[in-house]
């Protein structure tokens, strides 16, 4: 089986220069299949080594703009809705990139072959999701590309081009556990609004990022015992590094301790340095 597949790290560049959003994510679904089939035969596929682009291809809408030029809309309306269908969209499709680029960058870090399994499968629940979001929005009469979209969304991988350690801790740790703070409230938004298909899509997500969070957790962790480095510190010393904020509460505290995330990792890097008093 393996004889006929494209090594790993050339199935992930072929995913990242592709710009239509569904066609992207046909190919990262069926390259995952191809991946899963080939470990449930007892295969070890070919990792290999590819360049990667700076950034992913993209399409030619959404327009892009710096995240305060986002107009901003009412959750409470059918547009408001709308637009914030259109933004998960815009965040699962960068994260199906960020998926394959994290495959693709670090080819010279051996890794054992679980990290890739992890990916693999993490990229391909990515694009299930952009595709549930993207149904959604045609169900409401738009369309992924209709409105603007947040422009920094690459902006994590750029500055942690070179550092797999960095890459773990803001991209998974970091940005998909902001995921975990905030998907539940959107959730109570469609439910309120009674829209079945879109509350089954976020619940899907919700379900499925904490394994995404997870897995960053798990080899920041496995890295940090390669280095003999006190994960926590190092945590904080890279996300002080490679994020350009403080982390901001409210946090899902049991879905981040299920994803391996305990408090003293991510409350030090409030602006308050500690919990909210209750």
């Amino acid at each position: 089986m393996t004889q006929n597949m494209l090594p790993l790290a050339e199935m992930a560049v072929a995913v990242l220069t592709t710009s239509d959003g569904r066609a992207k994510t046909a190919y990262s679904r069926d390259f995952a299949a191809q991946w899963r089939a080939a470990r449930q035969a007892g295969d070890l596929p070919k990792i290999g080594a590819a360049t990667p682009p700076d950034s992913p291809a993209r399409p030619d809408a959404p327009q892009l703009l710096n995240p305060r030029d986002v107009p901003h809309r009412k959750p409470g309306t059918p547009e408001g809705r709308i637009a914030l269908l259109h933004a998960v969209a815009h965040i699962e499709l960068n994260a199906v990139d960020l998926h394959w680029d994290i495959i693709a960058r670090f080819t010279d870090t051996p890794m054992p072959i679980g990290f890739y399994d992890d990916w693999v499968q993490a990229a391909d629940e990515e694009s299930k999701h952009f595709n549930l979001m993207c149904d959604c929005l045609e169900a409401a009469g738009s369309y992924y590309g209709a409105l603007p979209a947040h422009a920094g969304m690459w902006r994590a991988a750029d500055d942690t081009r070179d550092d797999l350690f960095g890459r773990l801790a803001v991209v998974p740790m970091v940005l998909e556990a902001r995921g975990l703070d905030v998907t539940p409230g959107m959730i109570r938004i469609f439910q309120q609004a009674k829209a079945k298909d879109a509350v089954a899509a976020l619940e899907t997500i919700y379900a499925e990022e904490v394994h995404h969070v997870a897995y960053g957790s798990k080899w920041f962790h496995y890295l940090c015992g390669r280095h003999e480095a006190d994960p926590t510190p190092k945590f904080h010393a890279l996300v002080r590094q490679y994020f350009h904020s403080d982390l901001r509460p409210p946090f899902n505290e049991e879905k981040r301790a299920e994803a391996g995330l305990p408090p003293d990792f991510y409350w030090p890097l409030t602006k308050d340095g500690r919990p909210t008093p209750a």
